[in-house]
């Protein structure tokens, strides 16, 4: 029986999600080859070049299409790894010349360009799947089978953090894109939070935020918090806070019988970032910095995190395009978050707090 090609992909945009994320997801994966990357950036291109020597490094999108237009490179897959407001033009270019597509988050800005990009691909016949990478968290893992077990009883609150201390910025497009241009921490880190949780207790029925920001200058929110309330009964309270010189758990959920709280960030990016092959044996699990911990008002016991699994979504997306499996994550979940994103936006303005 002979052997399939594998997928050829072009990853456009090799900064943190093309070149932490993307890239050695990927490159791991035997399914795919990396047949080119987009980038500009002289440190990125060495970088690239040394990661994937085989594909061809194109310094834009525009001369990627040309390619692609003249017959001199065969695509299959087109990975987004741009900023958000890049995403509707270049996905609806990628969907017209037959291309699957992998969008990063946050998805899109609006609602508008969310919906576009759906509607074009299935018009198109094309494949459209959203990067929710922190569904394979290994916390998230752990949450999610202490829900579904019932170890828990029946849930009450789930609270999510995602804190860390960095006054000086991402160092890219987010430090000052505004909110209309997918700018703020409920754009960006609320895309996996909320996700996480309409995952695990299912549709929102009412949502409200606290957004701040206190830096000078423009951007969007740097200090957020949501809460939502599950049409299940479950209330979600979400922070997101890249100003947070001390950090609080990243999981505390109460159930009638039981709770779960854990801390510290799953260590698959900085492993990744590393260099940490995602196909050797042992790779995610990372144990976090305190121990997580089960308890039952009485007692509690130390939990052993699920290994973390990002590989899963490649392994996914190859499974969609070979054997029509279903896509990683679907774009209409991912429509549903920014809903929800831009409905709290529309009600609670970003309070600028800026020192003076």
């Amino acid at each position: 029986m002979m052997s399939r090609p594998p997928i050829s992909t072009a990853i456009v945009g090799f900064g943190v999600s093309g070149g932490v994320f993307h890239g050695p997801l990927i490159g791991a994966n035997p399914s795919y080859s990396v047949a080119a990357v987009v980038t500009g950036n002289p440190a990125r291109v060495a970088a690239a070049r040394s990661r994937f020597p085989q594909a061809r490094i194109v310094p834009d999108y525009r001369s990627l299409l040309g390619l692609v237009d003249d017959g001199t490179l065969e695509l299959d897959v087109v990975v987004l790894g741009t900023p958000p407001a890049l995403h509707r033009e270049q996905a609806l270019a990628a969907v017209a010349r037959g291309l699957h597509l992998v969008v990063d988050k946050p998805f899109a800005p609006s609602i508008e360009d969310a919906q576009a990009m759906i509607d074009a691909a299935r018009e198109a016949g094309t494949l459209l799947t959203v990067f929710q990478n922190r569904r394979w968290d290994g916390d998230f893992l752990t949450v999610a089978e202490l829900v579904r077990s019932g170890r828990l009883g029946d849930v009450r609150t789930f609270e999510s953090r995602f804190e860390w201390w960095r006054p000086e910025g991402f160092g890219n497009w987010r430090d000052g894109a505004s909110v209309d241009d997918g700018g703020g921490l409920l754009t960006d880190l609320g895309s996996h939070l909320i996700d996480q949780a309409v995952q695990l207790f299912g549709p929102v029925e009412e949502a409200r935020a606290d957004l701040r920001r206190y830096s000078t200058g423009p951007g969007g929110d740097e200090d957020s918090f949501a809460e939502l309330r599950h049409a299940s009964g479950v209330t979600s309270r979400l922070w997101m806070n890249g100003l947070a010189p001390a950090l609080g758990p990243r999981f505390h959920v109460l159930g009638s019988q039981a709770g779960f709280t854990s801390w510290g960030l799953d260590g698959q990016e900085p492993a990744l970032a590393a260099g940490a092959d995602p196909a050797r044996p042992g790779y995610g699990a990372v144990p976090s910095r305190e121990p997580a911990q089960l308890a039952d008002g009485s007692s509690s016991l130390d939990v052993g995190l699920v290994p973390g699994d990002y590989p899963a979504f490649y392994r996914l997306l190859a499974d969609a395009i070979r054997r029509n499996g279903p896509v990683p994550v679907d774009p209409d979940e991912a429509l549903a978050t920014l809903r929800i994103i831009r409905g709290l936006h529309a009600s609670t303005p970003v309070r600028s707090l800026a020192y003076t």
